[in-house]
This record gives structure tokens, C-alpha cells and sequence, in this order.
């Protein structure tokens, strides 16, 4: 690797933890929330409000390194949910309601992979109408409504108080933990992620190597779906309900987690560490300003201010690689 390339790799990897230590160090140093913030409560409900974000990251990851995009995640993930109330409220075992939910998520990720490469189309297009298609049918599942599902262990899987008190955090922080660690070694040390990282370079130049690019999409966007569908669950646990309406643009804090994380919208970069990085910066920040008593339009305005300077940053580094 020559210098340049190497200085390179070093910004990518520095730069994220830099933003979370500046968001950290920005909200303790204010005196309203400096007393509360850092509190070993308070960071253990960030951890758990990450989880949702943080799945739908770990597949985003694989598909922005591709040189895609899911703009259908949230729906996906709100899909995921209805149909894992739905399971559970019909008498079916929680464990059966799980894979159910996750399975949702995995095929919408393989439609729209089989749409993209059989037609054609950019992800964009494709994942857009997904986006209207997977919130519409669940809203039809649930007839506009939420459902209530009788409690049960999945419940527990984003509970801020985990059962067994030794577990220290919520199972579904532990689980994400879990995951990112086997996609980072996924990503870095097996063939597939090797072919992800091709395709996302040079779409032309891989094929010409002998890598299936169509069946290889295809897997990814399947991927990538199976993870929202595993945040449906989770976003089932945490809210009791099957709620159509909920994750409603939570698209773009799962594509901002990635692209500050290093991710390149132009595909070919991006790693996993990175993209936790940029989910907890996302949360820091949310946090932070919910403690501060901030607006929710303020949330949304530093975080389009964010998103829009990282991709900003993201085209500048390009064309100075050009």
C-alpha cells in the first residue's frame, strides 16, 4: 500500500472515532445534561436504543460496499414487526414468530435483488417502490392499527433491565455485539466479502474476473433484508406491539450511520467498525438532545446537517482520489 493509500486508511478509521468523541465530549461538557449524561443507566439505554439502528447497519453495510442502497429498510423493518405480532397474537410459539418476522425481511431483501439484477434498474428506483410496497401491506396485516400480542420472552430481548441481572445489558445489545463481530469477519476474511467489495469497485471489472455479480446482488440485498427483518423483531420487543406505522424514515439514520462510519455511497468502501461508530454517534446525538429538551425538529436538523456533510465529505475525497 503507498503512503497516500495509507493515509487514506488512516483518516477512514480515525475520523469516526473522532466524531464520537467529540459528540460525547460536547454533551458533558454542557452543564444541563454533564451531571446525567455519562451515567452507567443512561449509557445502557443508549446501548439498547442502538440496537435497532445497529442491525439495520450491519446489512446496510454490505449493500452500500456493493454500490447499493435499501431505501426500503424501515418499511422492512415495520413489516418484520406486524408480521411477529401477528404470529404471536395467532397463538403460533415465539421462537416460530421470530423466524417468521426475520424471514419477512430476508424476502423483501431478495426481491429486491432479483428486481434490481433481472430488470436492470438502479437500487434506488427499485427500493423506493419496496419502500411504499412493504409499508402498505403492513398496514393492510394490521388494518391501520396496531396489534397486541400477549407477552412473552421476545419481550425481553430489548428490556433496559435484562433477566438474568448478570447479563449486565439488554440480550438484544449482547446479539448485536454478537453479529457485528461475524460480519466483520465476514466482510473482511471470506470470498463473498471480497466479491462485495468488487462489485462495489468496479461492477465491469468484476464480472470480467469470473464473480457472479447477479446471484452475488442478489445474496446481499437478501442479506441486508434479513438483518431489518431481525430489527422488526426487536422493534416488536421494544414496543410490545406490531405497529405499521413505526421506523418511519429510519432509512436515513441507518444510510448516515454507514456513510459517517466511512461507507461510500459510490460503493467499493465501508467496514463494520465504522458503521457502529456511526450508529452511536446517531444515538449520542439523539440522546443527548432529548436530554438537553430540544425539539424533535432540531434532532432532525442536526441530522440532516450530518448526513449532507458526510456525503459532501465522501464526494470530496473522491475527487481528490481521482
Amino acid at each position: 500500500m503507498n503512503p497516500p493509500n495509507k493515509l487514506k486508511s488512516a483518516v477512514n478509521l480515525v475520523a469516526p472515532f473522532l466524531g464520537l468523541i467529540l459528540v460525547i465530549a460536547l454533551f458533558s461538557a454542557l452543564p444541563e445534561v454533564s451531571s446525567r449524561f455519562l451515567r452507567l443507566a443512561n449509557l445502557k439505554a443508549v446501548a439498547t436504543q442502538s440496537v435497532i439502528v445497529a442491525l439495520g447497519a450491519l446489512g446496510m453495510t454490505l449493500v452500500i460496499i456493493s454500490g447499493g442502497i435499501d431505501l426500503s429498510a424501515a418499511s422492512n423493518i415495520a413489516l418484520a414487526g406486524v408480521i411477529t405480532a401477528y404470529a404471536v397474537n395467532r397463538g403460533l410459539p415465539p421462537l416460530l414468530a421470530i423466524v417468521l418476522g426475520v424471514l419477512t425481511g430476508a424476502l423483501v431483501g431478495f426481491v429486491n435483488g432479483l428486481l434490481i439484477t433481472r430488470l436492470r434498474l438502479v437500487p434506488f428506483i427499485i427500493t423506493l417502490g419496496m419502500m411504499g410496497i412493504a409499508r402498505g401491506v403492513a398496514k393492510w396485516l394490521a388494518h391501520n392499527q396496531k396489534i397486541d400480542a400477549p407477552l412473552s420472552w421476545v419481550n425481553e430481548l430489548m428490556a433496559k433491565s435484562p433477566r438474568p441481572s448478570w447479563l449486565l445489558l439488554a440480550p438484544g445489545v449482547w446479539l448485536m455485539i454478537v453479529l457485528a463481530l461475524i460480519m466483520a469477519v465476514f466482510l473482511r476474511r471470506t470470498v463473498f466479502g471480497r466479491h462485495a467489495f468488487a462489485i462495489g469497485s468496479n461492477e465491469s471489472a468484476a464480472r470480467l474476473c469470473g464473480v457472479r455479480v447477479g446471484a452475488a446482488k442478489v445474496a446481499i440485498y437478501t442479506i441486508g433484508g434479513l438483518f431489518c427483518g431481525l430489527a422488526g423483531v426487536m422493534e416488536f420487543s421494544r414496543l410490545t406491539v406490531g405497529d405499521p406505522t413505526v421506523a418511519v424514515g429510519l432509512e436515513l439514520d441507518i444510510i448516515a450511520a454507514v456513510v459517517i462510519g466511512g461507507g461510500s455511497l459510490s460503493g467499493g468502501e465501508g467496514s463494520i467498525l465504522g458503521s457502529m461508530i456511526g450508529v452511536f454517534i446517531m444515538s449520542f446525538l439523539r440522546n443527548g438532545c432529548t436530554m438537553m429538551g430540544w425539539p424533535n425538529y432540531i434532532q432532525e436538523i442536526i441530522i440532516g446537517v450530518i448526513i449532507v456533510a458526510a456525503v459532501s465529505l465522501d464526494r470530496v475525497r473522491h475527487r481528490a482520489a481521482a
